[in-house]
């Protein structure tokens, strides 16, 4: 794909079929491909296999929401989610698809200010107005979008949202105690009844296991491409890492994870004959904090442009969503519902307190990843990762790791200014 300009390729038809504003929609599949090019296909050394991974974003707004319209006119569920709690397993089990809806783009945003304040987390606005705007395939193409309460902005902005689009809530528990696991497990039942109303069918016990395979060999795929990027020199940019992580919550997940694990045993040979990406001179950071949705590559592209490798991401994208699998022994429908809500509680997401637990998951990553300092990226009013990272911090002070903690949002309006403090924080990691 390097010998021609990149694209990401259009399908007005079907867009306009989906309600879509096409025009609108068009100018941003534009700037994406522009994007695209500049960030990913400019850099050298990348793995051959990274192929597909462009080919899928080439596809994202095309050939992937054709396959999911596919389904869909077979009668199965489509659901959007905004969070790794919901359980998609659940999903598959049903022979739909879940797809990730967080915004990560700022372009959308404008849309949701005209009816949400405008002093909540962008991530938020930039899901909300992507809805609002009609200026996403994704959106329009789902049955019902399932929402959960791990902030406030997100659990009032689904009461919201629902005007536009059937929207029902999760209640995820903000403590992690037995009686909290009763009511998770709870609601995981209330889901699998809602997915079962929409596809018009019962999810029976086998398919459940099949999906819960099937989702786990997802997730050892991810596990194995992030132990490889822990070798020195790192085997595969940070940046392209992400944006593998970023389309594990678009794609289908049978073939994301053969073409991860193909990518993976190209990595391997290259990790055996001492060929990676940068060199092994090169910063290695470890970034860890709030989601980064597609396409927002912004803290990973200041990063490695300034000469750092990114090699690990603590976060709802990245080993917060596959760090954990879920135990395949479960025989009835109860231990199996058992088993997935065990795994589910195990995510360490700020919203918990107390959650210790995720403090020693940052450092026990860092070790692991073989990085030389941790970057903490807060989005701009997400309060509970901007309040829990004074624990991160003191918890790197404790350990002398070098440490930047950084709060932005999606535009590039401070970017030279976060620039000038990463440089600086990577200068502290060669000293």
């Amino acid at each position: 794909m390097n010998a021609k300009k990149f694209e990401v390729a259009a399908c007005p038809e079907m867009w306009e079929g989906l309600d879509m504003d096409v025009a609108r929609f068009d100018k941003a599949r534009l700037m994406l491909g522009e994007t695209y090019e500049k960030l990913f296909l400019s850099q050298t050394r990348r793995p051959e296999k990274m192929a597909y991974f462009d080919d899928m974003i080439s596809g994202i707004f095309g050939g992937r929401i054709k396959e999911i319209l596919t389904v869909k006119k077979s009668g199965k569920p489509v659901v959007g989610t905004f969070c790794v709690y919901i359980p998609e397993e659940i999903v598959v089990a049903a022979g739909g698809v879940c797809i990730g809806l967080c915004g990560g783009s700022p372009g959308s945003i404008p849309d949701a200010e005209k009816i949400l304040p405008r002093n909540i987390c962008p991530m938020v606005k930039s899901a909300y107005g992507f809805k609002a705007g009609r200026i996403c395939p994704y959106f329009q193409v789902v049955d019902f979008v399932y929402g959960e309460t791990t902030c406030d902005a997100k659990k009032k902005t689904w009461e919201i949202l629902d005007r536009l689009v059937p929207t029902h809530v999760m209640e995820i528990p903000q403590m992690k105690r037995a009686r909290d696991r009763a009511l998770w497990l709870e609601e995981v039942k209330d889901f699998k009844t809602k997915v079962e109303e929409i596809s018009g069918s019962a999810v029976s016990k086998d398919n459940l296991a099949g999906a819960v395979r099937l989702i786990n060999n997802k997730r050892r795929a991810l596990q194995r491409l992030t132990k490889l990027r822990a070798n020195n020199p790192a085997p595969i940019s940070g940046r392209d890492a992400l944006l593998i992580e970023q389309i594990a919550f678009y794609d289908e997940p049978e073939r994301f994870a053969v073409k991860v694990n193909e990518l993976c045993d190209e990595l391997e040979d290259r990790v055996k004959e001492g060929r990676g990406a940068v060199g092994a001179e090169c910063p290695r950071v470890m970034v860890s904090g709030t989601p980064m949705a597609l396409p927002n590559w912004k803290i990973h592209n200041l990063l490695e442009s300034a000469g750092a490798v990114v090699v690990n991401e603590e976060s709802c994208i990245g080993t917060r969503y596959f760090k954990d699998l879920i135990a395949e022994d479960g025989g009835s429908m109860d231990e199996q519902l058992a088993n997935l809500t065990d795994r589910y509680m195990r995510i360490d997401c700020s919203c918990f307190t107390p959650n210790d637990e995720r403090v020693d998951q940052v450092l026990k990553e860092y070790r692991q990843s073989k990085a030389q300092g941790i970057l903490h990226y807060s989005l701009q009013f997400c309060h509970t990762y901007n309040i829990e990272e004074i624990k991160i911090r003191e918890a790197c002070e404790g350990e002398g790791i070098p440490y930047l903690a950084i709060e932005t949002d999606y535009s590039a309006e401070d970017a030279g200014q976060l620039q000038t403090r990463i440089e600086a924080f990577l200068e502290q990691i060669g000293d």
